[in-house]
């Protein structure tokens, strides 16, 4: 197994460790042969962890790799928040008041090297920040009020912000943590948080398959949340919990808005929020948003008994009509003749007083952006089944569907255009969990539609970024209760 030290700039790395490869960043996010070696140990000890930095990315892809990297993403975000910090640690209240007592000053600082600190009488307490925290290069900042010792601060520091005098030690401390003499002490920690998940087990197609349920339980059990799996009967036990997330098909005046409703009024953190599925839920608000907001969108006409005789003029054929509360394929037709068009818009009609007609645009894919909490998650390429114009074929006779495949890209290798217009649309109806599906013909990029509740798959959704993924997702959840929380304390 390959041990990888990556840095900013290999020529500016202090420290001379025996048997490791020291590789810029630059480089491991670039370089295929990186991602072949399946064995490899990351260690990323950029300058910067900060979001969509080289830092932030590397451990991103080491995750992606199985690079087992340190620190992991979730690390990274633990390390911005200052309460998230305090919770990790407020365990060690007690060793922490008896170890820094005799201080006289009422400020201190640890420097803590792979688990280790200068003075061995801070080693035990050092261990222990390393297990909880993971970083390779922590420093820990104490202050003293009221008589009792806290921490103020916590933060990942580069090799160059090692004391010329701390180097040596440095470097005796790493090589012990690569050959195996010092072990981190496990993170173990009883859960603080209890998150649902509503699912339906009768639901054929759920937006979750089973192996991203175990996945996303995983990463929040990791994260020290409880996860219970929750069914429809399940409405009076949710102020039990401090999170509900959806995992089911989302309607509106459906059970999945009632628990939403419900999820909010008792003060928990709800993805998706009730706003977030009646507006998903509605392709006529959707239409009318983008275009207040000047959004690239096929052409498109809101149809009502009076103006179906303006479809063929307006839009041409073929075109495709669609019932407001359409998804998943359903409610969604094509309409290749005039002689076709009367009977569809005049069944749509019959369901809806209100009916969306837009322009036709054949592509081979849609895209699918992935947006949680106003920043992009992941994309996708949602293939059609051959001979197909949608990504589900259904035969309504036999009850049968067929998906098309789905192809999980890079953010940094797809379109920057698809990528920024789904961002764009997604901010619009709040700071959810959204899929932006869009097309690309030619230099036009339109967006299809915005959707709550979006598929999230093993196998699928999560080719690039793997249980990275799940616990990206998971990480907004925590931060999310941990916002509520300090809310209410004040």
């Amino acid at each position: 197994m390959s041990t990888l030290i990556v840095v900013d700039n290999p020529k500016d790395w202090p420290l001379a460790i025996p048997g490791v490869a020291v590789v810029s960043a630059r480089a491991y996010l670039t370089d295929p042969a990186y991602g072949e070696d399946h064995a490899a140990k990351v260690f990323n000890l950029c300058k910067s962890y900060r979001y969509q930095s080289l830092g932030y990315y590397v451990s991103l892809l080491a995750e992606a790799r199985k690079h087992r990297p340190l620190p992991r993403v979730g690390t990274l975000e633990e390390l911005q928040s200052r309460n998230l910090v305090r919770l990790l640690t407020e365990d060690l209240d007690e060793p922490i008041q008896k170890l820094l007592a005799p201080i006289k000053s009422d400020s201190f600082e640890l420097s803590i090297y792979f688990g280790r600190n200068v003075a061995s009488r801070y080693d035990a307490l050092s261990r222990k920040l390393f297990g909880l925290l993971q970083a390779p290069l922590l420093r820990v900042a104490f202050e003293r009020k009221r008589e009792r010792w806290r921490i103020r601060g916590v933060r990942a520091i580069a090799a160059s912000d090692i004391p010329p005098a701390h180097r040596a030690f440095a470097v005796e401390a790493a090589t012990d943590y690569f050959s195996g003499r010092a072990k981190p002490a496990r993170k173990h920690q009883p859960p603080r948080f209890f998150l649902a998940i509503l699912h339906d087990p009768a639901n054929p197609e759920p937006p979750s398959n089973a192996r991203a349920m175990q996945k996303f339980q995983k990463a929040a059990e990791a994260l020290g949340m409880h996860v219970d799996f929750i069914t429809p009967a399940d409405i009076n036990r949710l102020p039990e919990f401090d999170a509900l997330f959806i995992r089911d098909t989302t309607y509106a005046n459906h059970y999945t808005w009632r628990f939403s409703r419900r999820a909010a009024a008792e003060g928990l953190v709800v993805i998706d929020d009730p706003d977030s599925i009646l507006r998903c839920n509605n392709k006529v608000y959707l239409a009318e948003l983008l275009a207040r907001h000047h959004l690239p969108a096929p052409k498109t006409l809101v149809v009502h008994k009076g103006n179906v005789a303006d479809i063929i003029p307006n839009l041409g054929l073929p075109c495709v009509l669609k019932q407001p509360d359409s998804s998943f394929s359903r409610g969604v037709v094509k309409v290749e003749t005039a002689a076709e068009l009367a009977p569809k818009v005049g069944a749509l009609l019959n369901e809806s007083d209100l009916v969306i007609a837009q322009e036709w645009l054949p592509s081979a894919f849609d895209w699918r952006v992935g947006v949680l909490d106003r920043r992009v998650l992941f994309v996708a390429k949602y293939l059609f089944p051959k001979g197909h114009w949608q990504i589900i074929r259904r035969d309504a006779e036999r009850g049968t569907y067929e998906e098309g495949p789905t192809q999980a890209v890079a953010v940094s290798e797809a379109p920057a255009k698809v990528v920024r217009t789904a961002l764009k649309a997604a901010n619009l109806i709040g700071d959810g969990l959204y899929g932006v599906d869009l097309k690309q013909i030619g230099s036009r990029c339109c967006i299809i539609e915005i959707n709550d509740n979006p598929n999230i798959d093993a196998g699928n959704e999560d080719g690039v970024l793997k249980d990275a993924l799940y616990r990206e997702i998971m990480g907004v959840f925590r931060q999310r209760i941990e916002a509520r929380k300090r809310g209410k304390a004040g």
